[in-house]
């Protein structure tokens, strides 16, 4: 990443925060302070990678409603803001710690990777039209589909890091992982409701 113009990089910013001993808990509302100066797409990657991994008991409901909120604000040009009944959700911070912990070293590579290129595809109105694509991806990740949230979990994470960081090859690979997300959770919805069909008439 750029640090000269964007400040430091993502992986510090959590990292610090991780490592910040005056805490006893991390809220939501902690991050949004953290990552005032950061793009809706930095808040958007926060959220997401941690549904990548086999999450923490609890993380996925803590983190799913600010998923489909900020992605909506990224599709509605709108300023990263979360209503306080969500902001005051915390953790405790040796779990925010773990969690960064496994995270960071992804983080660390895609940095390393990510560079300004096809900036249009992550340009307004572009980034409007990935903001709607992490709105579908994000309403997913809240529905009770086996297996049905890493992947798209996956696509708005390298949509996020793609906006942030204006790099069009990341939108385009996450355009692609989007779409078989969208295949994948097809067919298990398909199969479930097969399932459930050939259970009711075997009764």
């Amino acid at each position: 990443m750029n640090k000269e113009s964007n400040g430091p990089a993502l992986s510090e910013v959590l990292q610090q925060l991780a490592e910040d001993g005056t805490r006893e808990r991390i809220s939501i509302g902690d991050l949004l302070t953290a990552l005032a100066d950061r793009a809706l797409a930095a808040l958007l990657f926060v959220f997401a990678c941690p549904n990548v991994l086999p999450a923490l008991p609890g993380t996925s409901a803590i983190l799913g409603a600010p998923l489909v909120i900020l992605a909506a604000q990224l599709a509605f040009a709108r300023k990263p803001w979360l209503p306080a009944f969500i902001a005051t959700r915390s953790i405790a911070r040796k779990d925010f710690q773990a969690l960064i912990g496994r995270i960071r070293p992804w983080l660390l590579r895609a940095e390393r990777m990510l560079r300004p290129r096809g900036s249009a595809w992550a340009l307004p109105p572009m980034e409007y039209v990935v903001g709607a694509i992490c709105l579908m991806l994000a309403i997913v990740v809240l529905l009770p589909i086996p297996l049905g949230n890493m992947l798209p979990s996956l696509a708005i994470s390298m949509l996020a890091l793609g906006v942030l960081e204006r790099d069009g090859l990341w939108i385009v690979a996450g355009l692609a992982t989007a779409a078989a997300s969208a295949v994948l959770v097809s067919g298990v919805v398909f199969a479930a409701i097969k399932a459930i069909l050939y259970m009711m008439m075997a009764f």
